[in-house]
């Protein structure tokens, strides 16, 4: 059996943004229970210069939407990073997976080389399909799941790495 660019994509971002949303109800029932409300945590950073929680959730709806929406030729659906609460961050990561699951296996597959466009401010970056796959959207989506992770955790919630690798896989 070979393993296809769908199978090292779509279901690894999709895997991960629902540990993101067992994270997020981890720490909303933890906030609970501290007497914490949860919105705080979304302005918590790991440094100064570094962007806070719900940042860090707009980035990584981003990268899996738009990793997977370029990998499948496509154009993934805007969603303009207005999220100010605790339930608009758990709606932006369920959005995201549900885009993310619609993608087919026949819409990724055979993408490898197709060549995909990256605009930034002052340049464009071209890469092949898989090129673009694992030097940069994937390592970009996973530093901010983890980034997320990290600052969750630096708030006293009560996350091991199983709910970094498995999240709502885990059992209770």
């Amino acid at each position: 059996m070979s393993l296809s660019i769908f199978d090292v994509s779509i279901p690894v971002y999709a895997g991960m943004l629902r540990n993101v949303a067992a994270m997020l109800e981890k720490a909303e029932a933890h906030a609970k229970a501290s007497g914490v409300d949860p919105a705080t945590y979304l302005e918590a950073r790991l440094a100064p210069d570094m962007a806070p929680l719900m940042r860090q959730i707009q980035m990584l709806s981003d990268a899996a939407k738009g990793g997977a929406g370029k990998l499948a030729g496509g154009t993934a659906p805007s969603m303009p990073d207005t999220e100010t609460t605790w339930a608009q961050a758990k709606a932006r990561v369920a959005a995201t997976i549900a885009y993310v699951d619609a993608i087919q296996r026949a819409q990724v597959d055979g993408g490898e080389t197709r060549t995909v466009e990256l605009p930034l401010p002052g340049r464009t970056m071209t890469f092949t399909g898989l090129d673009f796959l694992t030097k940069f959207s994937m390592p970009n989506f996973l530093f901010h799941v983890v980034t997320a992770y990290g600052l969750l955790r630096a708030q006293g919630v009560p996350l091991g790495k199983m709910d970094y690798l498995a999240g709502a896989q885990v059992p209770a």
